[in-house]
């Protein structure tokens, strides 16, 4: 069974090559997550996020940092995760330098000079995280009458991410 740090270095890890997130923020009364490019330089975080000016996350936020929740899920359902933590506008022009991409750049005439481009920054504290290695193994499982349940339990770790 994977370890808690095991676990945490499988989502990192997973972060750098599939990078959608679900993000939003928490304590409004309705909490609605949009689909955000995470942008990741090492597993200690932070998790950066392009958006324009002009959506709720950053007019909600203000210059006020706020509690977020980005949830993730990888590109072969093998990973799902919940992160709790700080997200914050953050416009630091290196760090626009440094993350700008043509993915980023398609979003915005402008370029890196456009006046919409606003840069997320998300802090992330603990994560909540379930594997599902075993999901061919539980299908066949299933199929001869054994509970895939007990293969899970030992899948999922909540673990500090700072």
């Amino acid at each position: 069974m994977p370890t808690p740090a095991e676990m945490k270095e499988k989502l990192w890890k997973a972060l750098e090559s599939d990078r959608t997130m679900m993000l939003g923020l928490q304590g409004s009364e309705d909490v609605h997550c949009r689909p955000m490019t995470a942008l990741v330089e090492d597993e200690h975080g932070p998790i950066w996020f392009f958006t324009s000016n002009e959506t709720e996350i950053p007019r909600t936020l203000g210059y006020e940092a706020g509690r977020a929740v980005a949830t993730f899920a990888s590109k072969g359902h093998d990973l799902f995760a919940t992160l709790h933590g700080n997200l914050q506008v953050s416009n630091d022009r290196a760090m626009i330098d440094r993350l700008w991409n043509p993915y980023v750049e398609a979003w915005f005439e402008g370029g890196k000079d456009d006046p919409k481009v606003t840069l997320l920054r998300f802090d992330a504290e603990n994560a909540e995280i379930w594997l599902d290695e075993l999901s061919l193994v539980a299908g066949i499982q299933m199929l001869f009458g054994a509970d895939p349940k007990k293969e899970y339990k030992d899948k999922v770790a909540e673990v500090g991410l700072r």
